[in-house]
C-alpha cells in the first residue's frame, strides 16, 4: 500500500478520498459550474410573459365604433346601410353617393323630416332597423336637364324679354278678374316661409277649379288635387318653375310647373302665397335649378 501511495503522488485528491467523484472529476469543479438550467428557466419565463400595458394600448387603439344597421329607399329600392352612428350625415351622404349615384349636393335624406349634414345619425334620428329616404337625381338626369335642348331656352329668354307680365295676359286675366278666393291660404309680401306640414290649398287652375298642392318627399312627388282627381307627379317630372307676382296683389302669384318642352306643356297655378315660393322651388327642384 504505501508503495501504490508513492506512484501516485502526495497530491490533495490523493490524500482525499472524497474529493473524486465516481466519474473521476474534481468535486470542486462541479460546485463552482454555474447553474445554466436555473438561469435558462428564468429567461424562458420573462421572455413569455406579456406585455400587459402595450396589450391594453393596443386594444384601445383598434376599438370599432358603435355601429347602426338601418335600410335607404331610394326609387323604390332598398338598400341595406352598416354605418357608424356617430358619423356625420354628410359622411353618410358621400357613402350613399357610391352606392345610389346620387351627388352629396342632390341628396336629401328624410329621416324625421329633413336631416342636416351636420348632424350624427344618432341625432338624426336613425335607429336600428329604421328606414331612411333618399330624395334626389341622379347625375345623368342632372345633366340632363342642364343640357336642354337650345330652341327651349331661347324660347324661354324670348317669352321673359318681350312678353308682358303674366297677370295682364289675356289666358291669366280670365280666371284673375275672379277675384283672390275667399279660402285661399293668407299671402305675405317679401317674406320667405317653409312649407307649412299640411297641403297649400285654395288656389285654382287655369279652368278656375280648385286646386291644393300637396308634397311627399318621401315620395319624391307632387300631388295636384282637384275636386275631381289627384294628380301625382314625379318631382323629376317637372323641369322648371315659373313665376310672378300677380299686378296689385304681389302677396300671391302666378306658378307656371313646365311639365314639358314648350309652354303649352306648363301646369298654371294662381293665387298662391307670395312666401312659399323658394321653399316650393327647393321642394320640387332641389340644389340643381338651372332654369
Amino acid at each position: 500500500m504505501e508503495y501504490i501511495a508513492s506512484e501516485k503522488g502526495d497530491s490533495t485528491e490523493n490524500r482525499d478520498p472524497n474529493s473524486l467523484v465516481s466519474n473521476g472529476t474534481p468535486k470542486t469543479a462541479i460546485d463552482n459550474k454555474p447553474n445554466v438550467d436555473s438561469e435558462k428557466t428564468h429567461m424562458e419565463a420573462t421572455e413569455s410573459a406579456p406585455c400587459t400595458s402595450e396589450s391594453t394600448e393596443e386594444s384601445e387603439v383598434c376599438e370599432i365604433p358603435e355601429q347602426v344597421e338601418f335600410t335607404v329607399v331610394f326609387n323604390k329600392v332598398k338598400h341595406d346601410i352598416t354605418f357608424a352612428y356617430d358619423a356625420s350625415v354628410l359622411e353618410l351622404k358621400a357613402h350613399l353617393e357610391r352606392i345610389c349615384g346620387v351627388p352629396q349636393s342632390a341628396q336629401k335624406l328624410i329621416i324625421k323630416g329633413m336631416a342636416r349634414d351636420d348632424m350624427t345619425l344618432r341625432k338624426a334620428g336613425i335607429v336600428k332597423s329604421g328606414k331612411v329616404m333618399l330624395v334626389g337625381s341622379k347625375m345623368d338626369d342632372i345633366l340632363a336637364v342642364k343640357s336642354a335642348p337650345k330652341e327651349i331656352l331661347e324660347e324661354k329668354a324670348s317669352s321673359q324679354s318681350s312678353k308682358e307680365p303674366l297677370s295682364i295676359q289675356k289666358i291669366h286675366r280670365k280666371v284673375l278678374d275672379k277675384g283672390i278666393p275667399p279660402d285661399v291660404m293668407p299671402g305675405i309680401k317679401g317674406v320667405k316661409e317653409p312649407l307649412p306640414p299640411i297641403p297649400l290649398s285654395g288656389m285654382l287652375n287655369k279652368h278656375g277649379g280648385k286646386v291644393r298642392l300637396t308634397f311627399k318627399p318621401e315620395q319624391d312627388q307632387l300631388w295636384l288635387g282637384t275636386k275631381e282627381r289627384t294628380e301625382k307627379l314625379a318631382m323629376t317630372s317637372i323641369k322648371s318653375i315659373t313665376s310672378e307676382p300677380i299686378k296689385d296683389h304681389e302677396e300671391y302669384h302666378i306658378m307656371g310647373l313646365q311639365l314639358g318642352p314648350t309652354e303649352a306643356s306648363r301646369y298654371w297655378v294662381y293665387w298662391v302665397p307670395a312666401q312659399y315660393i323658394e321653399a316650393i322651388k327647393d321642394a320640387v327642384l332641389g340644389v340643381w335649378q338651372f332654369f
